[in-house]
């Protein structure tokens, strides 16, 4: 059997697909964009304004929904920051390795 042109589509075995949340990907801005979006919402939800959901506790909700996502991505993002600084101050530095080792180091 010949191979297929390179012009022809893979095949569908071929094909992966990401399977995780549509807010996996956003890091600390896209979090911090979507917390002060679920607060206009829930304000805009309380002024009753145009556009509003029919029930008061309905718009609540959702806003509530995209807050608490909101602070789940910035509460990710903050840790992985700190376990990335906590595990690079826990490594001697160069300079300290070497005067591990018994060489001295001249000031």
């Amino acid at each position: 059997m010949a191979p297929p042109p390179p012009d022809e589509p893979h095949r569908p075995e071929d094909r992966t697909y990401d399977s995780g949340p549509w807010w996996a990907g956003l890091g600390p801005i896209g979090a911090m964009v979507l917390i002060l979006g679920g607060v206009v919402w829930a304000v805009w939800s309380f002024l009753r304004l145009p556009g509003d959901a029919q029930g008061q506790a309905l718009g609540y909700y959702r806003a509530g929904r995209v807050i608490a996502i909101g602070l789940v991505i910035a509460g990710t993002a903050l840790l992985g920051r700190m376990r990335a600084r906590a595990s690079g101050a826990a490594e001697p530095s160069e300079e300290e390795r070497e005067a591990g080792d018994g060489a001295s180091v001249s000031p």
